[in-house]
């Protein structure tokens, strides 16, 4: 679903590039806790 609209609106900015998708619902407030802890956790494997 986000991939896809992320195609859709920036198609040529973003081809090439690799997309990842957390699967994180949009439930959360900004800088609730559980969504940083949730972010930190599915970020981890895809950062140094």
């Amino acid at each position: 679903m986000h991939r896809g609209k992320l195609r859709q609106r920036f198609r040529e900015a973003i081809d090439g590039k690799r997309i990842i998708c957390l699967d994180i619902p949009d439930r959360y407030r900004f800088m609730d806790p559980t969504l940083i802890d949730l972010l930190e956790a599915r970020m981890a494997r895809h950062l140094p």
